[in-house]
């Protein structure tokens, strides 16, 4: 049930960050539903295909449409508050990947895979709706940048099956994971910091 939540609320973000970016290329209605959709649901189309988890998920739930349509109503309505909002597209990026990336963990040790694979999972869960939805809107995808985007996650990841071990309840192992995600991903953007590229100019 718990799990089911953070991917609701993954889901959300995800769909609304979608939004904003069209919105910002001024694509029609359709497009927009389009982009948010695609989101939303990249990144868990491919983890559920890698793992065969199909048909995937959103195609058996149809929930997850409601949500989708819902999320992408409920960004278009409140575009022009969101937009003065500095940041507000990083917000819901951040939010829909710290919140994704667990899902994405949590889906591959249901399937008995290994902590590694499993990170690997959540990362793809994480990221490629975001990937998608930057290539679609012409846009270098955020991941394949200097940000501080796969790092946050794999560390998440990390903290989360560190902390599975611990005796605690298995919350606290999700919340852990989802919150070293947020922190580390703030944190490398508020003080600007970055992994360094390979480019070397002549």
């Amino acid at each position: 049930m718990f799990l089911q939540l953070i991917d609701v609320l993954g889901t959300i973000a995800f769909a609304i960050s979608g939004v904003l970016v069209a919105m910002d290329k001024k694509l029609d209605p359709f497009g927009v539903l389009i982009i948010g959709f695609v989101t939303a649901i990249g990144g868990g189309t491919l983890r559920d295909l890698l793992i065969g988890n199909t048909p995937v998920v959103w195609m058996r739930d149809a929930n997850y449409m409601i949500i989708i349509i819902t999320s992408v109503f409920f960004g278009v309505l409140f575009f022009n508050k969101l937009k003065y909002l500095r940041k507000s597209l990083f917000l819901f990026d951040t939010i829909g990947i710290g919140l994704y990336t667990i899902v994405g963990i949590e889906k591959g040790m249901e399937a008995g895979l290994i902590p590694a694979i499993c990170i690997v999972l959540g990362i793809i869960t994480a990221s490629f709706g975001g990937v998608i939805r930057d290539i679609l809107c012409n846009e270098i995808p955020v991941i394949f940048r200097k940000e501080i985007y796969a790092t946050a996650c794999i560390l998440g990841g990390v903290a989360y099956f560190v902390l599975d071990y611990i005796p605690f309840t298995k919350n606290y192992a999700t919340v852990g994971g989802i919150l070293v995600v947020l922190l580390i991903r703030i944190l490398a953007v508020r003080y600007k910091i970055s992994l360094p590229t390979i480019y070397k100019s002549n």
